[in-house]
């Protein structure tokens, strides 16, 4: 159910981007119970006029590497789950493709059961 956005700047070869997206994809799994074959991701590549963040925002010191993740999932989680998947998502990427920690943004936005339609025009979330 977890549908995940990923922008980077441009210039990543296929493996570094795969190694994201598998990375991220076990880290749900680990932490937010996603199940086996619920896999939606985008990864986005953007120049350098297209990709613009705050280097040191928050005392957080980013280099050109940043990744920013957007996970949009049902609002059904508490915040101790919510911070086992940052913590695990970060142990993860920076695995597997060797990311720094200071260079994972991650904003998670959540949507009610009702708003997600996975094909036929059906909401197969509505009971």
């Amino acid at each position: 159910m977890p549908l995940t956005r990923v922008s980077l700047k441009q210039g990543k070869s296929p493996a570094y981007r795969k190694a994201i997206l598998g990375s991220l994809y076990l880290a749900m799994r680990e932490t937010f119970a996603v199940p086996e074959g619920d896999r939606f991701m985008t990864v986005s590549e953007h120049d350098e006029d297209g990709f613009v963040y705050g280097a040191d925002y928050l005392g957080i010191q980013r280099s050109e590497d940043l990744v920013i993740i957007q996970i949009t999932v049902s609002n059904t989680r508490p915040v101790e789950q919510k911070q086992q998947l940052y913590r695990r998502i970060v142990e993860r990427l920076t695995a597997s493709p060797g990311l720094r920690a200071e260079d994972i943004f991650i904003n998670l936005v959540e949507v009610l059961p009702e708003n997600w339609s996975f094909g036929l025009g059906e909401a197969q979330y509505v009971k």
